[in-house]
């Protein structure tokens, strides 16, 4: 997949079956437009090309809201999209100015003179332009002016599709990890880099690896205790563990930790590139008594997350 960042040294696309969205997560709604997206362009012996933007609209046009939280990051969106079997990726800067443009400078400017499109597959209440002024109506009505082909995504498919990453959202920020997985259509998970902690859990007879993760809107699922799979720096070794996301009661920590837990692993791993799938969420947080009722709970935690795994 080619990833165009530059809208002013975009290629000439062969025939561009073209959509638009933030598609984050790539689950598996977005999946059924990518299909599509792929037997469109095969039809007309053209190049699937993805309109996505960056960052995502949400953080320009509602700045001061904090509530923002991506199933994926840019990179992460990139490399799921990439193993799609998509054409073009093109990432556009999503500015103030951008959010400006007239419905009509929006469709002509943009949409007819950077993509040159074969076909748009949209849905049937994509809006565009300042104020969200433009949408299928226009499309529809400037096709034939411009020769492109329009596909509307129906009604009930992209209801499916807005609630979809929002459930997943929920779903995670509960913990029920069954549920997102089976939406997402892959393992939810967390890649950062492995930073020096506090060595508690080595002294509690479970070292921990301590995760950095690099983009702080990048969805954290609920705290608990969860059966992960883990590789390191992209190597094809899966590595089993149970992962920790919490402030450590029974210590009186504040800050929230990512710990990772390795069976039978002692590797150091400083500085690594570790990525961690969630596979099912094990318990909630509880404060201890003590570190020997602690390490006591632990014991029953990886006995538990190896019966999953």
């Amino acid at each position: 997949m080619q990833v165009h960042r530059d809208l002013s040294h975009l290629p000439a696309f062969r025939n561009a079956v073209i959509t638009i969205g933030t598609f984050d997560g790539v689950h598996t709604g977005h999946r059924y437009i990518l299909h599509q997206l792929q037997g469109t362009a095969a039809a007309v012996n053209g190049e699937t090309v993805i309109v996505t933007f960056d960052p995502h609209p949400r953080e320009v046009l509602f700045a001061g809201d904090k509530k923002l939280h991506l199933l994926t990051t840019l990179p992460e969106k990139i490399q799921l999209l990439d193993k799609e079997g998509i054409d073009h990726l093109v990432v556009v800067p999503f500015t103030k100015a951008f959010s400006e443009l007239s419905a009509r400078a929006y469709l002509e400017d943009f949409l007819i003179a950077r993509f040159k499109p074969h076909t748009i597959i949209i849905g049937y209440d994509h809006r565009f332009g300042h104020n969200r002024e433009g949408g299928l109506e226009l499309l529809e009505a400037e096709q034939q002016q411009y020769g492109f082909q329009l596909i509307e995504i129906p009604q009930q498919v992209v209801h499916d599709l807005s609630v979809s990453s929002t459930k997943i959202r929920e779903r995670l920020m509960e913990g029920n990890i069954a549920l997102a997985d089976e939406l997402l259509g892959y393992p939810y998970f967390l890649e950062g880099t492995v930073i020096h902690g506090d060595k508690m859990g080595r002294q509690l007879g479970y070292p921990t690896a301590n995760l950095q993760l690099p983009d702080a809107r990048k969805l954290i699922p609920s705290e608990g205790i969860y059966a992960v799979k883990a590789t390191l720096n992209n190597e094809p070794e899966i590595i089993k563990g149970v992962m920790s996301i919490g402030t450590r009661p029974t210590f009186n920590g504040t800050d929230l930790r990512l710990e990772v837990h390795l069976f039978n692993f002692d590797r150091d791993i400083y500085d690594a590139q570790l990525r961690v799938q969630f596979i099912a969420f094990i318990r909630h947080n509880l404060k201890f008594d003590n570190a020997a009722a602690l390490i006591a709970q632990m014991d029953k935690d990886c006995v538990e997350a190896k019966k999953i795994l």
